[in-house]
């Protein structure tokens, strides 16, 4: 809906709700890339999802195309297709940079760089951003209202500075009981944790160990101290891996996916997990990780393996800490 927004911004009163729908689709198209995939190569999509199509530098290009179609399908009989376009762009563009601003990583800067940028300001998933931003794009929408959807668009711009102030927050607390602890981080970083901006995942890395904590910041803070697990060394956990082989090569492509915070599971030594995310935000228990054969030819590839159910203690544990218990 913030595409809907952002080209209704720019649009005049009778053209307002083909302006909202060609503005919704074009915030839509980037996520398009989904289709990319393979059922011989499962880290394929790992690789192509938030790349080019959500890439400042295709913003004209990607606009033009959902242009095309709609223009085609129905946008010619309210819009020219020069407004179509230009309302394509502006609904497109917020895509990018709102991905930008969650943990994922968006490769935001393609083809200059292949860094995967991640702001760490909102979750991917996030109540409190997203229905504000629905509700007055509908309003806007129903009402014709360029006020409307302005309000739409600053909140979607004060909510992830609002993130911004919190991540500084939860990043400092970290920092403090890491120092506490005697450690020097050679990097920390914090993210939030799902659907929120009050309680924010620690993770950093001390020497030869990745550790992960919480923080919870509201009108003041609380720690909740988590666990620890190795950097993943590929020549001492995985020594039987053949360095030439697709699966070597698909660690070094996760180990990129995951900006290189990798750690053998504790409980399975064939997988490599991303640290980054969990349900718990004090826990080592992985939303994704690949798992290795030791048995495999030389093509073969890994396996990636999805976490898909949270189970209720964990969604205990997540509430209790969201709610500073």
């Amino acid at each position: 809906m913030l595409g809907a927004s952002a080209a209704q911004s720019g649009a005049s009163a009778h053209e307002m709700r083909a302006a909202a729908v060609v503005g919704l689709l074009g915030g839509m198209a980037p996520d398009l890339d989904v289709l990319i995939r393979s059922s011989c190569d499962p880290l394929l999509f790992l690789e192509y999802h938030r790349q080019f199509t959500h890439a400042l530098a295709f913003i004209p290009i990607g606009s033009l195309l959902v242009a095309l179609v709609l223009y085609a399908l129905f946008a010619r009989r309210w819009l020219s297709f020069r407004k179509t376009w230009l309302y394509a762009a502006l609904g497109y563009a917020t895509h990018g940079v709102l991905d930008a601003c969650t943990s994922y990583g968006t490769l935001l800067l393609w083809p200059f760089s292949d860094a995967r940028i991640a702001w760490n300001l909102v979750s991917v998933i996030d109540p409190a951003f997203t229905l504000p931003v629905l509700l007055l794009a509908g309003w806007s929408v129903a009402r014709r209202s360029r006020a409307l959807a302005a309000f739409a668009l600053a909140w979607a711009v004060a909510y992830p500075l609002l993130g911004m102030v919190q991540r500084e927050r939860a990043s400092a607390v970290g920092m403090e009981q890491a120092l506490a602890r005697g450690h020097q981080p050679l990097r920390l970083e914090a993210k939030p944790s799902f659907a929120n901006i009050l309680l924010w995942k620690i993770v950093y890395q001390a020497g030869d160990r990745f550790y992960v904590d919480t923080v919870r910041v509201g009108a003041g803070t609380r720690f909740y101290p988590g666990e620890a697990v190795p950097v993943l060394d590929a020549r001492r956990h995985l020594a039987w891996l053949a360095p030439d082989s697709q699966q070597a090569r698909d660690v070094e492509r996760f180990r990129w996916f995951s900006d290189d915070y990798l750690a053998p599971h504790p409980q399975d030594p064939l997988q490599v997990i991303d640290m980054r995310f969990s349900m718990v935000p004090n826990q080592v228990d992985p939303l994704w990780a690949i798992r290795l054969d030791p048995r495999a030819h030389a093509g073969q590839h890994v396996e990636y393996l999805v976490a898909r159910d949270a189970g209720n203690d964990k969604v205990r544990q997540f509430t209790r800490m969201l709610f500073g218990r």
